[in-house]
Order: C-alpha cells, then sequence, then structure tokens
C-alpha cells in the first residue's frame, strides 16, 4: 500500500536547500495571500484530484497547509495515485513560521 512521510520543519529545510522538490501549499487562495512558504506553489485541496497530473509522479511533492491536516489528505491522496516520493509537512505553515522561517 502507498503512503506519505510526515516532514519536520527542519527535514523540509533541508530538502529544500538541496533542491529538485516540488512543494505544493493546499490552503485556499485567501489563505495564500496570507503569507506563504516562498518556494511552495498554490493549489488548494479541492482542486488536488483535477491538478495532480501537473505534478511529476517520481519527483519528491511535499504538501502543506495550515496546520498539516488537509496536507495530510493531499499527501494520501497522491500516494494512492502512484506518487512515490510523497511527503506531509508536519504542522503546517504555522511550524514552519514559529521556527522562524521565512514566509512570503
Amino acid at each position: 500500500m502507498s503512503s506519505f512521510k510526515n516532514l519536520s520543519v527542519a527535514e523540509l529545510e533541508a530538502m529544500l536547500q538541496k533542491g529538485g522538490l516540488r512543494l505544493v501549499d493546499v490552503r485556499t487562495d485567501a489563505e495564500v495571500a496570507r503569507g506563504k512558504i516562498p518556494q511552495g506553489e498554490s493549489i488548494p485541496l479541492h482542486l488536488i484530484p483535477l491538478r495532480l497530473s501537473e505534478l511529476d509522479k517520481n519527483a519528491p511533492t511535499v504538501f502543506y497547509c495550515q496546520m498539516g491536516g488537509r496536507s495530510a489528505q493531499a499527501a494520501a491522496f497522491a500516494a494512492a495515485n502512484g506518487f512515490v516520493d510523497v511527503y506531509n509537512l508536519q504542522g503546517g505553515i504555522t511550524a514552519w513560521a514559529q521556527a522562524g522561517l521565512p514566509v512570503a
């Protein structure tokens, strides 16, 4: 059975420095307008089933939201649809910001 891995903020920061991953923000447009992780792209959760084909199934893909709940749903959906290297940011952008990391 396909699954995803939960990432800590520190793990995501290291992966972003290394490069080669897709960071997907699944929050609403209104939430994204209040701030996002700079390297992230926005695909709201309700559009994930329609837009999943835009992402590379074989590339590392990290989903995040406000706290980690919605992004876990997106990560599970991606894993169930053949994505092999899928992650969920634990604590979401809230944990990212609390760690003092940049929010755009």
